[in-house]
């Protein structure tokens, strides 16, 4: 078996997988693609995440089949749409929980009216242990919380609906 050939049946290595993820978010990378002889890496972040993953280490053929697989979600999103053209929206960068507060006894970052500006910490989202400090990259007062505290999210989900009036 040559040096870089992945051994069929062999699961790939998890710790790299999670430290890449991790390198993708720190950079605000939505998509890596990787390829070492013939074993071939495609990560995604966002909707089409786990099920990009996956078929990337183990079967490189399937991968364009993946998406088309996933395309239903993504018309789903879509709709929430309309909604979201009535004012700008503060949306998640990545895909996991969402905490409104540091910790359970914790007040709120934020609630309906508050005044935010681009530095103002909104909320967290949690991923793979990580706890990201959202910040609301405009200015304005919260009009609408859109999602609940402990709720998953998704990479692009609409947080918070803002005035900058």
């Amino acid at each position: 078996m040559a040096k870089n050939e992945v051994p069929k049946g062999e699961p790939f290595d998890l710790e790299k997988l999670q430290t890449l993820f991790e390198m993708m978010e720190k950079h605000g990378l939505t998509e890596v693609n990787l390829k070492k002889g013939e074993e071939t890496w495609k990560l995604r972040r966002g909707p089409q995440e786990m099920i990009s993953m996956v078929p990337a280490a183990a079967m490189p053929h399937q991968i364009p089949q993946q998406p088309i697989a996933a395309a239903p979600p993504v018309p789903q999103s879509q709709e929430a749409t309309p909604a979201v053209e009535s004012g700008p929206v503060i949306k998640s960068p990545t895909v996991g929980t969402f905490y409104a507060s540091p910790t359970p006894d914790d007040p709120a970052f934020i609630s309906v009216g508050s005044k935010v500006n681009a530095e103002t910490i909104v909320c967290i989202v949690e991923a793979m242990k990580v706890f990201n400090q959202i910040p609301a990259e405009m200015n304005g007062t919260i009009t609408e919380i859109l999602v609940k505290d402990g709720e998953a999210v998704e990479f692009g989900q609409p947080l918070f609906r803002v005035s900058q009036g």
